[in-house]
């Protein structure tokens, strides 16, 4: 059993942490509002930290679960970050989807003060991380993936290390491009049924075991035909997630037109006051559009 630390307690990090207490592992947290970690300690025994180089000290594995780039170097640098904090030899495990080249600096600096880095962003939503059943992609050292990858198994179902650092993070681009297409294209599906004056739920019934199911699907469409949107991997993350894909896509000359045109239609879900909706939200911009 090891000794962790976690940083982030949001709708996915609050589980994540849970599952790990729940494998024998011993847990110190830190959140950006105290009082969410003390009511995690309070649940799960725990112990609650008011800063991130509190949290770390002593910790084998230091696991982040943040929002985006600014957030995450808020945690690992300055004074009172993780990385002040951290003893030799500390394995830094970071959910946070970033750009691969967030994960190269900080895996550098992380280097530099004689700890190791691993990214490792996350697939599977809220429910995947209440369930425990996580994909997680990883890049880093061989070494240090192969200390971390037991531990990453009280959340993770699917767990792999795809290449050297930044890997992870490549691979979680991969993931959000194609889910972009998927959504887009199961929104224009179950509007084109509802426009045909087919039952969406029968529909799925009878294809979604075929070529055109998916997870989207066989999860979302009871809620997207109930035009209920309130929950979930919310649109602007999910924008957030496709402009790193496409700035990098810029860099290594990748075409994504598909990926783009999601991202304007994302874009006009915000308009429509959607940015905390579920991402399955692509087809209430569909039915405004009628």
């Amino acid at each position: 059993m090891a000794k962790c630390a976690f940083l982030g307690l949001g709708v996915m990090g609050y589980p994540m942490a849970g599952h790990l207490v729940k494998a024998g592992h011993e847990v110190a947290v830190y959140n950006r509002s105290f009082a969410k970690a003390e009511a995690w300690a309070n649940e799960h025994g725990g112990s609650a930290h008011a800063t991130p180089r509190e949290a770390v000290e002593g910790a084998e594995l230091i696991m982040i679960c943040v929002g985006n780039a600014d957030d995450l170097r808020s945690v690992c640098q300055g004074q009172d970050g993780a990385f002040a904090g951290m003893g030799q030899g500390a394995i830094v495990v970071d959910h946070t989807t970033v750009s691969a080249e967030v994960t190269k600096e900080l895996a550098a600096e992380a280097a530099a003060l004689g700890g190791q880095f691993v990214d490792a962003p996350i697939s599977g939503g809220q429910a995947g991380a209440e369930n425990g059943v996580l994909a997680i992609m990883c890049g880093g050292d061989q070494a240090a993936y192969d200390t971390a990858e037991p531990v990453m198994q009280a959340y993770g179902r699917v767990i792999k290390r795809l290449g050297d650092s930044g890997a992870g993070q490549l691979t979680k681009m991969v993931n959000q491009i194609c889910i972009a297409g998927i959504v887009q294209g199961l929104s224009e599906g179950l509007n084109f049924a509802e426009k045909a004056g087919l039952d969406i739920r029968d529909v799925v019934e009878v294809i979604h075991g075929g070529a055109a199911g998916s997870w989207q699907m066989v999860n979302r469409h009871e809620t997207m035909a109930d035009d209920h949107f309130d929950y979930g991997f919310a649109v602007d993350w999910m924008r957030k997630d496709l402009r790193i894909c496409l700035d990098e896509a810029e860099r290594n000359g990748a075409a994504l037109p598909l990926t783009a045109l999601v991202d304007q239609f994302y874009k006009d879900v915000q308009k429509l006051g959607g940015g905390r909706w579920d991402t399955s939200s692509l087809i209430k911009r569909l039915r405004a559009l009628d």
